[in-house]
């Protein structure tokens, strides 16, 4: 909750409401809308910006006015994919995660509808772990994806076998290892397949 609702709620001697009831009741109030319509709010409501592409010019078109207007200089990126956005844009990136990266360009595994995270692994991140990355994460994922719940995600996980080291993220903070960053940005691409 932020401090101007909290300080504004004792004025008025308003009960505390924490940001995770309301994210509950959002998902409760969303539970018959369709599973991308019901992630994309959720995943804006928890802090993270959202933004629906068609297509990959599409894509490449964002990624740039997110850079521009993030004055991301340097950026953190281990998948061959998406080197090839930064190549067209012109940023540097390094495969090793380090301090002074600006931003991290990663895939996910899913998109969680149930509370709007995203699932990572060992594929997007390599061994960092989540709270080593840069307050800037751009994200790029497809529609494909998103999957009801958590639950949804482990058998789809389970089913592959291969991945590793697994946590999610949401909006402005990671849920599963929180270390209290809660200046992050989380950037979304969500590409229709």
């Amino acid at each position: 909750m932020s401090l101007f609702r909290k300080f504004v709620g004792k004025i008025l001697n308003q009960p505390e409401v924490d940001d995770e009831n309301d994210l509950v009741k959002l998902g409760d109030q969303l539970k018959h809308a369709d599973l991308d319509y019901k992630f994309a709010q959720l995943f804006t409501h928890s802090g993270g910006f959202f933004n629906y592409c068609q297509d990959e010019a599409e894509a490449l078109q964002v990624l740039n006015q997110i850079l521009k207007l993030e004055d991301i200089q340097s950026v953190f990126c281990c998948d061959e994919d998406l080197k090839n956005f930064l190549d067209v844009v012109k940023v540097p990136y390094d495969k090793s995660l380090e301090s002074f990266h600006d931003a991290a360009f990663i895939t996910c595994e899913y998109l969680i509808a149930y509370d709007g995270r995203l699932m990572l692994s060992h594929n997007n991140i390599l061994h960092y772990h989540s709270s080593r990355l840069p307050d800037k994460i751009i994200i790029m994922a497809n529609v494909s994806q998103i999957v009801t719940n958590l639950g949804d995600a482990m058998m789809k996980v389970k089913r592959r076998g291969t991945l590793k080291n697994l946590t999610s993220i949401s909006g402005s903070h990671s849920k599963l290892d929180h270390t209290g960053k809660d200046n992050t940005k989380l950037f979304l691409l969500l590409l229709e397949d």
